[in-house]
């Protein structure tokens, strides 16, 4: 059986007024700050990918491409769009 787009919006929802429950604070301020806490994490991996990408070397990366299996990657590992 499927999970539909709307019953996995409701579970989400469900599982959220449940934390903000135990928080002991509203399902909106739950929300707010569970975005806040989203938006600096990604401000802060992209800081730190800025600052690692200045001193990447081609040449490194090749060291590590190298290594990869030869062969066609498995089933599993593809994109959606690219299985028959």
């Amino acid at each position: 059986m499927s999970i539909t787009h709307e019953q996995k919006r409701l579970s989400v929802k469900s599982a959220a007024a449940e934390l903000a429950k135990e928080d002991g604070v509203s399902l909106n301020q739950f929300i707010a700050a569970a975005v806040a806490e989203k938006v600096g994490t990604l401000r802060t991996a992209r800081a730190f990918l800025r600052q690692r990408s200045r001193s990447a070397k081609a040449k490194d990366m090749l060291k590590y491409l190298r290594r990869a299996p030869k062969g066609a990657p498995d089933a599993a590992d593809l994109l959606s769009s690219s299985k028959p």
